[in-house]
């Protein structure tokens, strides 16, 4: 008999959860013994699980559809004791359907959240572009000089150490090498092409702020904390330019080697 879980990741709400029961919050919050290595491997099974699929439920809800936490948890408690009220088929058949209409409302929001950041970038594109300082490629890419710099400028096959900070219009902040405490180093035209295009515009030692249009980001693609057709934000610090034909430098292994 297949696992109903493996045909659907909502199925896993029928083993799990029982935290979520709103009957049981008591009981759940009670403090166990977990001394042995025992009890912490059933506890963590049981925990990972409720905390993977607590997320899947508050998409669940966020997406519209009611869930009845209290069934859950009875199914959870009949499947443990294999005194299912439903068959392996009929499950089966629900939970598809569910994962159907699941991936429907996913979908359409999806589309709604592109539409909306379409509407906003063009809006905030056309602001930026008339603030004092702010300068327009023929490409749409929009930059202010923060910081000048004095050092080389890269070309798009160097290689690139920065600090920066990426945002939304609205402020959010989805990526930042400040944040993990350490630059970033990469080739430059193995970025979005915003990237490519803006640093090579950058001396070492410059920071810039950069607005970049959907078009030379991420498009129509969502990648999850960046809806589609976003416009994207970055202030860049141009740290050091290591050019593309630069000779390797020797480690010091292979230096006391020779």
């Amino acid at each position: 008999m297949k696992p109903i879980y493996k045909i659907s990741l909502v199925a896993l709400a029928l083993i799990g959860l029982s935290a979520c029961n709103q009957e049981q919050k008591a009981a759940s919050a009670d403090k166990v013994e977990l001394s042995s290595v025992e009890q912490k491997e059933a506890y963590s099974v049981g925990a990972s699980i409720g905390r993977y699929m607590a997320g899947h439920i508050k998409e669940q809800e966020e997406l519209g559809f009611s869930v009845d936490r209290a069934l859950i948890v009875t199914g959870f408690q009949q499947g443990l004791k294999d005194e299912l009220q439903l068959t392996e088929d009929e499950m089966q058949k629900v939970l598809e359907g569910l994962d159907q209409k699941l991936n429907e409302k996913r979908m359409a929001k999806v589309q709604e959240m592109a539409a909306k950041s379409m509407q906003e970038s063009k809006a905030y594109l056309e602001q930026n572009k008339a603030k004092e300082g702010v300068i327009t490629t023929e490409s749409g890419l929009q930059y202010e000089v923060l910081t000048p710099g004095e050092g080389e400028k890269p070309a798009a096959e160097d290689i690139v150490t920065v600090h920066y900070r990426g945002t939304l219009i609205d402020g959010t902040e989805f990526d930042s090498s400040y944040s993990r405490g350490e630059p970033a180093e990469f080739a430059l035209n193995r970025v979005i092409p915003g990237w490519t295009e803006g640093v090579q515009l950058m001396p070492v030692g410059a920071k810039y702020r950069f607005v970049i249009p959907s078009e030379l980001a991420y498009g129509e693609r969502d990648m999850g904390t960046i809806p589609a057709n976003s416009t994207l934000i970055f202030e860049v610090e141009l740290l050091k330019v290591k050019k593309a034909d630069a000779p390797v430098e020797p480690t010091e292994a292979e230096a006391s080697a020779k």
